[in-house]
């Protein structure tokens, strides 16, 4: 599951891509929106359903005789249950509607469909269900199992609680979801328990030598291949195109500086030398660079602290009852961001005060910055937000900015009634038609 969301392996997750923070040097398929040669919806299903979900409904269904201890049980059982409702949500939101009721059925090998709307408000109520399932004071998972929390029923209920911040913010600017989204959120800050520092992060384990290291490390370095570089577009937004020294303090954690030791961003989607420009940081890449996220043993980074407060500040300017002010929460939400990667605040001040006009467009400049790294996510915050407003590409792509992925070919070719029905529903197969969550 974590990986998943984490690789940048282009025949699986082209987010970073898609949102402009990476550009290809040479192979521009997947920078122009082409999704189709390498499958990518169908590498995305095998992922999320046959490697993580699969794992789940069989995980959960062995507790039922493999853990003897009922309140033991209960809190694995709870805890499984989130990596499933965090997994769906990405299907829904990345797809519409999707096999949800009839996924895991061995009897039935052409499950229908489900209403995306539907699902996103029954993993609402599994959110619900798993926080009140969780109990301290029971036994759980060990380190060993858990990787992300070692089995700490109380980290998985502030996970729990600001996961579900998350699902209601995505359908902020909804005309049929908001209300629900508004209702789920301030049911969540009411309790009290969201993650409060970056301390709370849901950061997977990943560890120095093979197989279980980082995916990004794999990619980049493992397989000794530069095909990513920074964009002109994203360096320009951090203030740092073709300079020695950078402006946001983000940035050397960000980019590594290219051979003439500035940092560089290039054009998207043209073939360019890959040492002119600057690489995704990491000290294998470039002498003296300070970044680690390429290093192997580098955590993954699911779900975090700087994306609840911008997710928080937004909802205050919407107008929901959150116990907290817009700027405050603005302002945490970039301290956080630059804390998490520079290990200090020193910088922030230059971005943590939110404008009085204008403020849901800073939140998205701010909160898109955040989640370098996550292009996944950055790709939701752009589907609802409308940020970044990218230009055309030039030459021109396989298609116009995609804001759903087609369906799976396989999912075509053997349950095509079911899929016909679905892509009818959501008003067409097409890359272009706009998911009920962000219309």
């Amino acid at each position: 599951m974590s990986s998943e969301i984490i690789t940048p392996d282009i025949n699986f997750n082209t987010f970073r891509l898609i949102e402009q923070q990476w550009t290809e040097t040479q192979y521009l398929n997947e920078t122009q929106y082409d999704i189709q040669d390498r499958k990518i919806p169908d590498n995305i299903y095998t992922a999320f359903y046959a490697n993580a979900l699969n794992n789940f409904e069989l995980a959960k269904k062995a507790m039922v005789t493999d853990v003897t201890d009922a309140p033991t049980r209960a809190n694995e059982t709870a805890i499984t249950d989130l990596c499933e409702v965090y997994s769906f949500y990405y299907l829904v939101t990345t797809f519409g509607n999707i096999p949800y009721t009839q996924a895991f059925d061995p009897t039935n090998p052409f499950p229908k469909f489900d209403d995306a709307s539907t699902i996103y408000q029954d993993l609402l109520k599994r959110i619900d269900t798993d926080i009140a399932a969780l109990n301290e004071a029971n036994g759980t998972f060990g380190t060993g199992v858990d990787q992300i929390y070692a089995g700490d029923p109380n980290q998985w209920v502030k996970f729990a609680y600001t996961l579900k911040v998350k699902l209601g913010m995505t359908v902020a600017a909804s005309s049929t979801l908001a209300s629900v989204g508004q209702t789920a959120v301030e049911s969540a800050v009411s309790k009290g328990l969201l993650f409060a520092s970056n301390a709370d992060n849901a950061l997977q384990t990943y560890y120095s030598s093979p197989p279980n290291t980082n995916p990004t490390w794999v990619q980049l370095i493992q397989s000794g291949r530069h095909d990513y570089v920074a964009t002109d577009f994203f360096m320009k937004l951090l203030g740092s195109q073709n300079t020695a020294t950078p402006v946001d303090p983000r940035t050397p954690y960000y980019f590594a500086l290219n051979a003439n030791g500035v940092y560089l961003g290039a054009p998207v989607a043209t073939v360019v030398t890959a040492a002119n420009y600057s690489l995704p940081s990491g000290p294998l890449y470039t002498t003296g660079s300070i970044g680690t996220m390429t290093n192997p043993d580098y955590p993954g980074d699911i779900l975090d602290y700087s994306e609840l407060q911008f997710n928080l500040a937004e909802a205050a300017v919407r107008g929901y009852n959150v116990g907290g002010t817009a700027a405050t929460f603005f302002k945490n939400g970039v301290d956080a961001s630059i804390q998490f990667w520079t290990g200090s605040t020193t910088g922030a001040a230059a971005y943590d005060v939110l404008p009085a006009t204008n403020q849901l467009t800073a939140i998205a400049q701010q909160e898109y910055i955040a989640l370098y790294n996550r292009g996944w996510d950055a790709w939701t915050l752009t589907r609802k937000f409308g940020y970044p407003a990218f230009a055309p590409l030039n030459p021109a792509p396989y298609g116009l900015f995609p804001v759903r992925f087609t369906y799976p070919v396989i999912e075509q070719n053997t349950n095509p009634i079911n899929y016909k029905a679905a892509s009818a529903a959501i008003g067409g197969d097409a890359t272009t038609t706009k998911l009920v969550f962000f219309k």
